[in-house]
């Protein structure tokens, strides 16, 4: 659990940076982009390495909080869909971009949701929670600072219908193969 828990400070620190400290962050970059670039991206890394590694020991040895009922599976895999749609809205603007206005965080705030309501160790909870918890701060601060460009398709009236598409074949392949290849663990 300490390897999970420092892989998600790490990595959810480094996340933090334009939360509470976004006038350091500007500052930095500004002397060197591409210092700043490298740095964020190591530690970044470093932490999601902890993290895997964190959560693939816990999952050896779990610690049940609560034992969600089978239906709530049912529910997290249907939350899940929209979650890979709006996961690249924001590199296909369009519609649903212009909807959801921050579409990655609320992927994000979904994917967490869904995987807390179908599993339920101490490792789940402290894992997605904290992801959560995250997501839920970088929207509410998303109100009282500029963002960033994404870099993206020009917008067109056809990049909603390509997103659903680009968002339904990934959660397709996710469902089918990804997520038991990657995590061992077959969501349906």
């Amino acid at each position: 659990m300490t390897l999970l828990v420092l892989g998600l400070l790490l990595f959810l620190g480094m996340h933090s940076v334009s939360i509470v400290a976004v006038g350091f962050r500007d500052l930095v970059a500004a002397q060197s982009r591409l210092g700043w670039a490298a740095f964020y991206s190591l530690v970044s890394l470093v932490g999601l390495y902890l993290i895997v590694r964190g959560y693939g020991t816990a999952r050896l040895d779990p610690v049940v909080l609560y034992t969600p009922p089978l239906w709530l599976h049912r529910v997290a895999s249907i939350l899940l869909l929209p979650v890979f749609i709006l996961f690249f809205a924001p590199y296909l603007p369009g519609r649903i971009k212009t909807a959801t206005v921050h579409p990655q965080l609320l992927a994000v705030m979904l994917w967490s949701v869904a995987h807390l309501l179908a599993n339920g160790t101490l490792a789940d909870v402290v894992l997605f929670g904290a992801v959560l918890v995250w997501a839920v701060a970088d929207r509410l601060s998303m109100n009282r600072r500029v963002g960033r460009p994404v870099p993206g398709a020009p917008p067109s009236r056809f990049n909603d219908g390509l997103l659903i598409v680009i968002g339904i074949a990934a959660y397709v392949l996710m469902v089918t193969w990804l997520h038991k290849a990657w995590f061992g663990v077959a969501p349906l």
